[in-house]
């Protein structure tokens, strides 16, 4: 049923000559790039709270991407049935596993932490969420249970992130780090399929899992950072005024650099699985620790 739907929408694609490939692929894109900057901007400069929860949702729901992917292991569309032929450039980034889908819950924990913040566009936050899920569906590189599942699993990163900030402590944190620890070593360490088609490997599992060293060796990062702004830095949001916002403007330009080139750089250097880990944390530890704390500074010397 899932190949037979996914082959209709193959159709389809075909017969209008990939006219929406090109907006069906920006917005797959969006949902694992720029979207970021979304949360960042509102922990930065309108609202901290809100922006944390957004953003810490965000690093939960891709731990628990990673953590269901490796755990079923389920080949993608197109090596299920050779029949699949995945839409312009979207196998590029379809890594991994294919069962939940990565770019659904990247996007729903920050389209529905949104919908959460900012109640007058929730129902456009709504169909954010649902055109992500079609995207994944319409490349050819999902299927529906793979959306559907990514998204249930986000919702919940979102309900578990709420209940945790409600209940904010040092051993629930404690906790959260060592969970998401041995979730890491486990799927490090855990056997993957070895299938062979012809004598060669269908699918490497090095390739698999390499993709955790940023999804949960980054949430590993970001309790450590959640906490240390909590103890240490203690910041307060600029607010929306014209020197809050060129101030947090100005930190989204390092934070643009390292989406888009700084991983490349560390694995050239550390390898590839370091080289992922290194890069989220950075980027984890730059957001939530690093700019506030250069924030607070301006503001401490603004008021002197």
């Amino acid at each position: 049923m899932d190949i037979e739907y996914l082959l209709f929408l193959q159709n389809f694609r075909n017969s209008i000559n990939d006219a929406l490939t090109p907006f069906m692929e920006g917005v797959s894109f969006f949902a694992i790039s720029y979207i970021i900057f979304v949360p960042v901007f509102i922990y930065w400069c309108l609202d901290k709270k809100s922006g944390l929860y957004i953003f810490f949702a965000w690093n939960l729901s891709n731990a628990l991407n990673s953590i269901t992917k490796l755990t079923c292991c389920i080949y993608r569309p197109w090596i299920r049935d050779a029949r699949i032929i995945p839409a312009g450039n979207a196998i590029a980034t379809a890594g991994g596993y294919s069962f939940p889908s990565g770019h659904t819950m990247s996007a729903v924990p920050i389209y529905g932490g949104l919908a959460v913040y900012a109640r007058k566009l929730r129902w456009l936050m709504v169909i954010a969420i649902l055109l992500t899920m079609f995207s994944r569906n319409y490349l050819g590189v999902h299927t529906p249970q793979d959306v559907v599942v990514g998204m249930i699993l986000s919702l919940l990163s979102l309900y578990i992130t709420s209940w945790l900030m409600k209940h904010d402590s040092n051993i629930t944190l404690a906790i959260c780090f060592i969970l998401a620890l041995a979730a890491w070593v486990y799927v490090n360490l855990k056997s993957y399929p070895m299938d062979y088609v012809d004598g060669k490997l269908l699918v490497d599992p090095v390739r698999m899992y390499r993709g955790s060293w940023a999804d949960i060796g980054g949430f590993v990062v970001f309790i450590p950072a959640y906490y240390i702004e909590k103890r240490f830095v203690r910041f307060t949001s600029t607010g929306f005024n014209v020197k809050g916002v060129i101030l947090c403007v100005i930190g989204l330009i390092p934070l643009y650099f390292m989406i888009n080139y700084l991983q490349s750089i560390l694995v050239r250097y550390t390898g590839a699985l370091w080289g992922r880990f290194f890069n989220r944390s950075i980027m984890i530890v730059y957001i939530v620790v690093i700019w506030p704390l250069v924030l607070k500074l301006f503001r401490r010397d603004s008021n002197e």
